[in-house]
């Protein structure tokens, strides 16, 4: 089996950032990658849900904006951001999954990620439309029950998706190892994608 060294010295990035809309699936291909590489999931959404349950008056105003369906205002994501990045081996490749939402989330990110030497950033962009993005949430929201899935939150996070993340697209093309992936397919084959994208698919395959 081949060594996460042996893995890494082949990626030749300590970051990689998927994006895409809600329901493209970059969770699961977060997840997938994480455990293949050993490197830190950082699951955004988990992450805030995790501080949304401690009762201290982060986790309040955290858990209030989720149950809302509104994306959390900079100035409390990034300071849950740069805590939880101080908190990791600086040597801990990192898979950011749900982060950067916004141009100012991006521009504070790879600066931040910059002088902690993990200057070395690829960027998936999963994308699906609009519609197959609505229909993927919805039968989530029968499936999981998640409050931020009902059909007016999803209406309203994918708005802002479109209207706020979008922008940061062109910002990470321009700063970042950048691939659009078509995020349609079967999850295997997405994950093929991927691995093609950052030629690290023998690696990983054979080990």
């Amino acid at each position: 089996m081949g060594t996460t060294e042996d893995k890494l010295s082949a990626l030749h990035f300590n970051v990689i950032i998927l994006i895409g809309p809600q329901g493209s699936g970059k969770g699961t291909q977060a997840t997938i990658l994480s455990e293949a590489l050993g490197f830190f999931h950082w699951d955004n959404g988990g992450i805030l849900r995790e501080i949304a349950r401690k009762d201290s008056e982060t986790g309040r105003k955290v858990k209030q904006l989720i149950d809302s369906g509104i994306l959390l205002d900079d100035e409390t994501l990034l300071e849950v951001a740069e805590d939880k990045l101080h908190e990791l081996d600086p040597e801990q490749g990192i898979i950011f999954d749900g982060l950067p939402r916004r141009l100012s989330q991006a521009y504070f990110l790879l600066s931040l990620l910059k002088r902690q030497g993990r200057g070395s950033v690829a960027t998936l962009f999963i994308d699906i439309p609009e519609e197959e993005a609505y229909k993927r949430l919805q039968r989530r929201a029968q499936i999981e029950g998640r409050a931020d899935d009902q059909p007016e939150k999803v209406k309203l996070r994918l708005h802002q998706y479109y209207v706020e993340t979008v922008p940061v697209l062109d910002f990470l093309k321009a700063e970042t190892y950048f691939v659009d992936i078509d995020g349609l397919p079967p999850i295997e084959q997405v994950t093929r994608s991927i691995y093609e994208a950052l030629g690290i698919h023998k690696q990983i395959c054979t080990a």
